[in-house]
């Protein structure tokens, strides 16, 4: 491979069910050198979450929407291997949006060094987008306090294993996680420290729920929405938060997807089921960051990465998401830092 060479993914045509190889096209263009001002970075990771499929479809609800031939859009960390920046040297590592690219050029804006002591997996996870959603859905649109009893589906992926963690930090007396597979219940409880964790796979999964919260639950946290949403809205308490952070269910889904059936329990338990979307909390990054570093630095909350290899891999890494195959953050390791 040329070192003169940029290898990139492109969106090759819009998702219709669930995405495969053929959303994606990989072509090569030369490295762009930097002009005044600017620098040129290497990446290094690159991290991919569900809402980027929404992103390649024709509308987006808040997002830019990606077109055809666009480099694939994606959070990463980088490292500067070239600048003509007075502000950013070479060997800098970065926090950035490099995309499904080994190269990018970029003129300083809406991008960040890595804050002393923090490692690129940590930035990209606990106290990246990931953590900054899980505590504020959980804090703010949750409102968890103590003595709440919490069901959070999609325990074991990048938002929900660190939302549990909160809960418990806030005092909740009971943190139960929904996950795919036996494995990752085991890890959700050994490792993570949820009370339960039941594998939502089970025939008796809705029988497992209703078990474990016979007084009902004071917070849904979900990530996956669909018939799971419908059965947690059967085993609400008296005004419970249903926080609304995805619906991974229905990403791939081609075709209008009907509405839980169960939503009036809302007004029988007098409860709440509300929405919420991180960059309307950016203000609020430092109450964010003051909050987790203490709790990360006692070892009350614990992060997990899943990381795999290679420039060929970045699809792979997005699809890894919708199959449930990833336990933690998933990020792709691009290239080694120099």
């Amino acid at each position: 491979m040329s070192e003169k060479i940029n290898r990139q993914w492109l969106l090759a045509a819009r998702p219709e069910g669930m995405l495969n190889d053929g959303n994606f096209k990989q072509t090569e263009t030369p490295i762009p050198e930097p002009g005044e001002g600017e620098f040129l970075a290497k990446t290094i990771y690159v991290g991919v979450e569900p809402a980027m499929r929404g992103q390649m479809l024709p509308q987006s609800a808040y997002a830019q929407v990606m077109q055809i031939g666009d480099v694939i859009r994606a959070g990463g960390v980088s490292q500067i291997i070239k600048s003509n920046h007075p502000d950013f040297a070479v060997g800098d590592m970065i926090q950035c949006s490099p995309g499904f690219q080994e190269y990018m050029v970029s003129d300083g804006k809406m991008v960040s060094k890595l804050p002393d002591g923090l490692n690129a997996e940590a930035v990209l996870s606990v106290f990246g987008g990931t953590g900054f959603t899980a505590y504020y859905g959980m804090v703010e649109t949750g409102e968890v306090k103590e003595g709440d009893t919490v069901l959070i589906s999609g325990a074991a992926g990048a938002v929900g294993n660190i939302a549990g963690q909160i809960a418990k930090i806030k005092g909740a007396s009971k943190v139960v996680g929904l996950a795919g597979t036996d494995e990752k219940c085991k890890w959700l409880i050994d490792e993570i420290g949820f009370d339960a964790a039941i594998n939502y796979k089970d025939d008796d999964y809705a029988d497992q729920i209703r078990a474990a919260f016979p007084d009902g639950m004071n917070v849904f946290f979900d990530n996956v929405g669909g018939e799971i949403l419908d059965v947690a809205l059967n085993n609400l308490a008296l005004n419970a938060r249903v926080v609304i952070c995805g619906g991974i269910s229905r990403y791939n889904k081609d075709h209008k997807v009907p509405g839980p059936e169960n939503y009036f329990n809302l007004v029988y338990k007098r409860a709440r089921m509300e929405g919420f979307i991180i960059v309307d909390n950016l203000h609020r990054a430092q109450e964010f960051s003051d909050a987790m570093t203490p709790w990360l630095e006692d070892g009350s909350l614990k992060y997990q990465v899943d990381i795999i290899e290679g420039f060929e891999n970045l699809p792979n890494g997005l699809m890894r998401l919708f199959t449930g195959a990833n336990k933690g953050k998933q990020l792709i390791k691009v290239n080694d830092p120099i």
